[in-house]
């Protein structure tokens, strides 16, 4: 089958949509599908001495064909500019789309919304299906965040938001309170398939907590609470700092930030306001490191803004659970994450944005061991049993083989 992937963020940026679109287009095309990939040029999120000017527009990259597009340099801190970029970039997607050759299904990342928009009109013009894959729930997410309160910017992006659940050939998403959250905003229930997402869990498991990443950094004689990911509005990580000034007394504990976003500085600032010497800016590692952060540590984090009640689940967590580290979730507690955390007893979580809550729940564990330990276990158990890679990519391709037609025009 020929299936096209578009995505705005890919290798070698580290978010975690990027991670799981290269695994998934990588496992299609070891699976024998023939896969081309659109996505712009890596900007943000990049491993730190990654020569970013070599990365070619065009590439063979394991077993797909990845087209690059280069993007405006916009300001990407100032709301309503990142909004138009996202503009821009569905039209180049759609525009590199028309020209990149035929195709059996074509896959998309949503968010940002246009992107869907630019693959449900190239399915349409080029003949092909359309498969978006919802994992933020856009625009909800912007709004509860503040980041988007104009009235007629609101009704545009509810606009494209109810075209996309109306218009694509079918709908994946990754967990059941999503699924209900599209359905009650114009989805149709025979179109739409809850599809986990997944952790490589050969990539990431348990592993020795003296490694390379804790002995660069002097980690080796402390506990080690961590957050690695994009450091942006939707985390909230003040919260993180707010926490590490209570607990900042015990010389044991460390908090380490691992990663970059449009609010590092800020939080850097205010660290460095706070006069905290128990927090640590770590910058972007390799994806071949990520898996040494989470061994390094005692605790890894997932925390989201209080402001966000959307259904999401961090991609973290099941990247969490796979090193067989305790969970410790700060977000809202009628979403799908906590239900993972606790049907599967392998953290802890706390309601978003209380510093208080989350310092007690740190402290927990940290004066607890065997519950450490029981967590982590339990975590890696689940991994391995729900959220294999394998199982959840089959569904993708059950998706395209039986759900929107298949292999319309052959190989």
């Amino acid at each position: 089958m020929r299936i096209l992937l578009i995505t705005e963020n890919f290798p070698p940026e580290t978010k975690s949509c990027s991670t799981l679109f290269f695994e998934l287009g990588e496992t299609l095309a070891k699976n024998g599908h023939k896969v081309k990939v659109i996505t712009r040029k890596p900007r943000t999120n990049i491993a730190a001495g990654t020569d970013v000017a070599s990365i070619p527009s065009k590439e063979i990259m394991a077993g797909m064909e990845v087209s690059r597009f280069q993007t405006p340099p916009l300001a990407r801190n100032i709301p309503i500019i990142r909004g138009f970029e996202h503009f821009i970039l569905g039209f180049i997607f759609l525009w590199g789309g028309l020209f990149s050759g035929s195709f059996d299904v074509v896959l998309v990342y949503s968010p940002p919304l246009p992107l869907g928009i630019a693959a449900i009109l190239l399915a349409k013009i080029k003949g092909g299906r359309s498969v978006v894959n919802i994992q933020d729930l856009y625009p909800q997410t912007v709004i509860d965040l503040g980041l988007l309160k104009n009235p007629y910017l609101i009704w545009l992006a509810k606009k494209m938001e109810n075209i996309i659940y109306r218009q694509a050939d079918y709908i994946a998403v990754h967990s059941d309170g999503n699924k209900e959250y599209v359905l009650s905003n114009g989805g149709l229930d025979e179109k739409i398939d809850v599809v986990h997402n997944w952790v490589d869990t050969e990539l990431i498991k348990p592993g020795p907590g003296k490694n390379e990443f804790s002995e660069k950094f002097g980690l080796l004689d402390k506990f080690v609470v961590s957050f690695a990911g994009v450091i942006g509005f939707a985390q909230g990580l003040e919260v993180v700092i707010n926490a590490a000034q209570l607990l900042k007394d015990n010389k044991e504990i460390v908090f380490i930030i691992v990663g970059d976003g449009i609010k590092k500085a800020e939080l850097e600032n205010e660290s460095i306001r706070l006069k905290l010497t128990n927090v640590r800016f770590i910058e972007t590692q390799p994806v071949s490191i990520y898996p040494q952060v989470l061994n390094a540590s005692d605790i890894s984090l997932a925390i989201l803004d209080k402001t966000l009640v959307t259904p999401v689940i961090p991609g973290k967590i099941l990247s969490i659970m796979a090193s067989g580290k305790p969970v410790l979730a700060s977000l809202a507690l009628t979403g799908d994450a906590p239900k993972v955390i606790d049907e599967n007893k392998c953290g802890l979580v706390v309601p978003p944005g209380d510093p208080h809550l989350l310092a007690n729940a740190i402290l927990k564990l940290y004066n607890d061991k065997e519950l450490r330990e029981e967590m982590g276990r339990n975590g890696r158990q689940a991994a391995v049993r729900l959220f294999s890679r394998s199982a959840c990519i089959k569904k993708y391709e059950d998706i395209f083989s039986f759900k929107v037609g298949g292999e319309i025009n052959g190989l």
